[in-house]
């Protein structure tokens, strides 16, 4: 398995904190900050995708 590189936390209010990692496979990764040991994987695209789709707006209804 290739070592994960992991951005600075993403927070909000409280403890809501998050972290996204690529590794040399192009993978990459979802995390709550200090858990990076259980994370979400798949395709950079994938997570390429959900940001974008994010930033438009399509998970609005969950705030």
């Amino acid at each position: 398995m290739s070592e994960i590189h992991w951005d600075e936390p993403f927070c909000g209010e409280g403890n809501s904190c998050f972290r996204l990692g690529i590794d040399t496979q192009g993978n990459g990764y979802i995390a709550i900050n200090g858990e990076e040991d259980r994370y979400l994987t798949d395709s950079r695209e994938a997570l390429r995708t959900m940001i974008r789709d994010i930033k438009a707006g399509k998970a609005d209804h969950l705030l």
